[in-house]
């Protein structure tokens, strides 16, 4: 029996054995920016990722996950505190979430707080410094760049900044928008920065814990910049790439609001296509997704070859999805299928009929009270989220519709067959996801589809929390890891 073999048998008899009396370990693996290109997903034929599909076989696969937010940090504090960004006042990346929710547990804080051992590694929340506040952790790596010479030092003092390669760009197109780029490192595989969150994940897992663990191993791949080694480039051929469906005339029957979030950071998509470059950047962006496959794969092997295979529930998710050139549009930061759906796999302990795909839309919210109650902690009565226990004890459990939140007062209300889109002025969208999962077709304006409006409809957010005040409101220390409001009218 190989190692891949062993875990496959190890996970099956976890999900099948009797309720565990010692706590789980927990295993929680994050990608970033990663849609549902994925083999298991089937979102693009061909595509390489046999180390996510592997775990999709051994646990329970989520094939209608969305994220709370289709951006990095609202998505990741959502799923983090439990709370949506309607609740917490959390919509962009330019917003604490420490000083704006001081008494609120964190999954790490919650679970230290509750006798775990929490650890973590890479991009976990937010990956600028003030997001990673060093008190909810026991340990704690921060992220490890492949582009110093992009970094900030007020955003990331712990990083050595350096003179940008000769080479740089590495896609070749000058003067474009600083960290959208791709290309290969001439440096090897394991200098890449997600190794350093695979090596701390490998690290913590030889070693031996008397207390259940909480470890956290978040990469920063497929987000930009795309920089791979060359064998995942290798993967595919790039005069085969197949390019996503667009229509030029989709947005048409779109509102206003939503025509503003697809327009935003269009300048990229174009130069893209001006210079000839779309079906290189899908070409990086498959590879990029190639490689974070890789690296769930080490830390897989990692917790298989570790004395803690048996009573690891392992999580993988990515916080939001991911533009490329649908809608007219790259990036994030839009209400549509393609950047709110997200992988999400649960494995290991308290997973029921593994192997077995679950197709009810569900939350990453959802994460917080299912680790929760898998664990046997005290509930958390704050939580915004629903625990998908059920699910994993029975796939075919019912689920209301899950909610994507972007600004406030802008939500997508997701069932199995309907996606509908209200905006803060009163915009809509709604699309049959069955008979048209490129949402092309607006029916909102259609009589006919009144009452269908009206039921999803119950589902939004009542209320929006007004936004809570950006990053340059504080005057932050990262020695200290202290907020201080630089005025009361900055509040």
């Amino acid at each position: 029996m190989n190692r891949r073999q062993f875990l496959g048998t190890t996970l099956l008899a976890a999900a099948a054995a009797p309720a565990q009396t010692t706590p789980p370990n927990i295993l929680f693996i994050s990608v970033d920016d990663m849609n549902d290109w994925v083999g298991c997903l089937r979102g693009y034929p061909g595509v390489s990722t046999p180390n996510i599909d592997r775990l999709a076989k051994r646990g329970a696969l989520f094939a209608d996950a969305h994220c709370a937010a289709p951006v990095c940090n609202p998505s990741r504090t959502a799923l983090f505190t439990g709370l949506r960004p309607s609740t917490s006042g959390i919509y962009n990346n330019d917003q604490y979430w420490r000083p704006a929710l001081p008494d609120t547990d964190t999954i790490p804080a919650y679970f230290k707080k509750h006798g775990y051992h929490v650890a973590g590694a890479g991009k976990v929340l937010h990956h600028v410094a003030g997001f990673n506040p060093p008190d909810q952790w026991d340990e704690f790596q921060l992220q490890v760049f492949d582009d110093p010479w992009y970094r900030r030092a007020d955003w990331y003092p712990w990083n050595t900044r350096i003179p940008a390669p000769k080479n740089h760009p590495y896609n070749g197109i000058k003067n474009f928008v600083g960290e959208f780029e791709w290309g290969v490192l001439e440096q090897p595989e394991d200098q890449y920065g997600d190794q350093k969150a695979v090596a701390f994940a490998r690290d913590f897992l030889q070693r031996k814990h008397t207390k259940p663990f909480f470890l956290a191993a978040g990469m920063w791949h497929p987000h930009i910049p795309m920089y791979s080694p060359q064998k995942y480039w290798d993967l595919y051929n790039g005069d085969k790439t197949r390019l996503p469906e667009v229509r030029a005339d989709d947005l048409d029957d779109v509102p206003a609001v939503g025509k503003e979030f697809a327009a935003v950071r269009r300048e990229e998509l174009e130069r893209i296509i001006h210079e000839d470059k779309l079906k290189e950047f899908v070409h990086a962006y498959l590879a990029a997704i190639s490689f974070a496959d890789a690296l769930v794969g080490e830390v897989l092997d990692a917790l298989e070859g570790s004395a803690y295979a048996n009573n690891t529930l392992i999580v993988f998710w990515s916080d939001n999805g991911w533009h490329l050139g649908e809608k007219q549009h790259v990036h994030k930061s839009t209400l549509w299928q393609r950047s709110t759906h997200v992988p999400l796999i649960i494995a290991g302990p308290g997973v029921q009929a593994a192997g077995t795909t679950r197709t009810q839309p569900v939350s990453l919210l959802d994460l917080y009270p299912t680790m929760v109650e898998i664990a046997g902690l005290p509930k958390n009565p704050r939580l915004d989220g629903t625990s998908l226990v059920p699910l994993l004890r029975n796939p075919q459990a019912k689920r209301p519709p899950t909610v994507s939140t972007y600004l406030p007062g802008n939500h997508a209300v997701v069932s199995e067959k309907w996606r509908y889109i209200v905006y803060h002025d009163g915009g809509e969208e709604l699309y049959d996801r069955k008979a048209d999962p490129n949402e092309f077709t607006n029916l909102a304006g259609n009589p006919k589809f009144a009452k269908v409006k009206a039921e999803m409809a119950k589902y939004a957010p009542k209320s929006s929390a007004p936004m809570r005040p950006e990053v340059t409101a504080y005057d932050f220390d990262f020695k200290t890891y202290s907020y201080k409001l630089k005025s009361p009218a900055a509040k």
